[in-house]
């Protein structure tokens, strides 16, 4: 008998679909998997950030502010706004930190919160803004974030994702940047809310230390335009919108029944760009303070 052979009609080994479809639905599910996993973990640091204490949070923070507090000069204008933020601390809030200010020479209309209670103001902020009310809010708005441990969040889940992507994919693959670009709009969402409670907090200090809320806004009002998401830039923004910041300011102002009243002007001495220095206190005892010789690691 003859054999004839025939033509398979199908072939397990080729994929009936294109191999191009086959990678974006790999790389969508592979994306998917990250995110799912990253938000786990993220949940995870949020757990585990409320019982981390004062005290740990100053020696993780130590090797990394002391060449900061290296870099600290003698200035009128650090003294101050250490002395407004001792006062609103010592009167308004219950935070356990002893906040440090450091003040540095640079255009940049901010502030940061950095671990341990350190606080950067930059002096691009201090040139732009006109009355103590509005300082105060600025830093207020920092002491907020130590009260809701945003700082630690925030570190926290960028590590998660560092390791993540680092083991899987290395830290500079083009995979990497992909699901960087993925994760990035989830913690975007998580930044806005924390800005915006931290506002909260900053409006409800500053009730309390001046008897009003005058200034709230101003900083937000000053903001250059190029430094503002914008209204649809909002949604890829790890901050609110100015616009959205100061309508819901102005709207828990109302709700709450605050005042407005006259702003406490700078002194003539902050306003100067140019700072003179001065003989500095005896600073208390902190395990972090950028003058003790003694820092525990």
């Amino acid at each position: 008998m003859k054999y004839t052979p025939r033509q398979a009609e199908s072939n397990v080994n080729v994929t009936p679909t294109s191999p191009i479809r086959e990678f974006f639905v790999l790389m969508g599910g592979l994306l998917g998997i990250m995110i799912l996993i990253y938000i786990l973990l993220g949940l995870a640091v949020n757990l585990v950030v409320p019982h981390i204490s004062v005290d740990l949070e100053e020696k993780m923070a130590a090797p990394f502010i002391r060449s900061m507090c290296a870099q600290d000069t003698d200035t009128i204008r650090q003294h101050y706004v250490q002395a407004l933020i001792d006062d609103l601390q010592g009167r308004c809030t219950t935070l356990p930190y002893h906040f440090q200010v450091h003040v540095r020479e640079a255009p940049t209309i901010n502030a940061l919160a950095l671990p341990g209670g350190h606080i950067i103001v930059f002096t691009g902020l201090l040139d732009k803004v006109t009355s103590e009310n509005e300082l105060a809010f600025v830093l207020t708005h920092e002491m907020g974030h130590y009260a809701h441990r945003d700082h630690l969040r925030g570190l926290g889940r960028s590590v998660v994702f560092m390791t993540i992507s680092a083991s899987l994919f290395g830290p500079e693959s083009g995979i990497s940047r992909m699901v960087a670009r993925g994760l990035g709009m989830t913690e975007m969402t998580f930044s806005r809310n924390q800005e915006t409670q931290a506002d909260e907090f900053a409006l409800k200090t500053l009730n309390c230390a001046y008897g009003h809320v005058a200034g709230t806004t101003d900083f937000f009002e000053k903001i250059p335009r190029e430094q503002n998401p914008g209204r649809f830039g909002h949604y890829f923004a790890s901050h609110p919108e100015n616009r959205q910041r100061i309508s819901h300011l102005r709207d828990i102002s109302r709700n709450r029944g605050f005042k407005l009243a006259d702003r406490k002007p700078l002194p003539e001495a902050i306003k100067q760009s140019e700072d003179t220095s001065t003989e500095k206190p005896s600073p208390p005892a902190h395990p972090l303070s950028c003058i003790s010789p003694i820092i525990d690691n």
